[in-house]
């Protein structure tokens, strides 16, 4: 049976289609207030460790990619109603998240560092904390830290509706530390040279990508290029361009997991991977 025209222009109308939509960017978003994560830049756009991130990891996939700036408590949302592919924000794995979605392997830890003057004596351990005075940001992990372990440490805290505020509290003598997340104390350090960092809580989390929990294609492929981001020294890099701090062996940044996901969470597939890079 021989094709018609029409048949032959629907044809070449598919082929047309199916080749734009896989050369389509790639749409992810970030919290564009979240610093040195994601912020606002100069003339447009978004920058910082997560929109490098997120930039090498299109690259590696042969995709260009679209990263826009969102509220955060809008990205999971705006991920399952397919307005974006993936998130590149900082999202951490919990149990509960990994019931609905599915991740990548972590790239970064997730823990507590205490931030002070270079003229305040270091914490080198928790006890170090008595009678001292620590700055949270309202409502964040650090805050929940702070309240739950006041009194097994004798220390007191003070909530500041901004992690910013908190910092300043600290440079202008009102608190004695900073709690806040190691990445985000880092970068306030390495901004200003009277600032330093001590002690880190380590808390066994990470940071991962997020995929809708039916792309699971997606979250492969995503995972198989961080891994060889992690072999290739690129996320080591980029911690140190945008943190001021060299990742150990074991951290997530450096660390490559045997199979594809987290470890140890739902959605975590155990099959060993050999990463396969360009």
């Amino acid at each position: 049976m021989k094709s018609t025209p029409t048949r032959i222009s629907l044809s070449l109308l598919c082929l047309a289609s199916s080749a734009a939509l896989a050369q389509a960017p790639l749409r992810s978003a970030v919290d564009a207030t979240f610093a040195p994560h994601a912020m606002a830049k100069l003339g447009g756009g978004v920058q910082g460790f997560n929109v490098d991130l997120g930039e090498e990891l299109a690259k590696r996939l042969g995709r260009k990619i679209e990263i826009e700036g969102a509220e955060f408590s809008g990205l999971v949302p705006g991920l399952n109603s397919k307005r974006y592919d993936f998130l590149v924000a900082p999202v951490t794995v919990t149990p509960e998240r990994a019931k609905s979605l599915l991740f990548t392997e972590g790239y970064l830890d997730t823990d507590y560092t205490f931030l002070g003057t270079k003229a305040a004596p270091a914490v080198t351990r928790l006890e170090d904390l008595k009678g001292k005075t620590l700055a949270v940001n309202k409502g964040s992990n650090y805050e929940g830290w702070a309240r739950d372990n006041a009194a097994r440490y004798g220390f007191k805290f003070d909530v500041y509706g901004a992690n910013a505020d908190a910092v300043q509290a600290v440079q202008s003598g009102r608190a004695d530390y900073n709690l806040a997340g190691t990445t985000v104390v880092a970068w306030a350090a390495k901004q200003n040279p009277n600032l330093k960092t001590s002690y880190t809580i380590k808390t066994g989390l990470v940071w991962a990508l997020p995929f809708r929990a039916d792309d699971k294609a997606g979250r492969d492929a995503a995972s198989n290029a961080l891994k060889c981001m992690k072999q290739d020294g690129t996320i080591a890099k980029l911690a140190v361009k945008w943190f001021g701090f060299q990742p150990g062996a074991d951290d997530a940044a450096v660390k490559i997991a045997p199979g594809t996901g987290v470890p140890g969470t739902e959605g975590y597939d155990a099959t060993p991977v050999t990463p396969k890079c360009a």
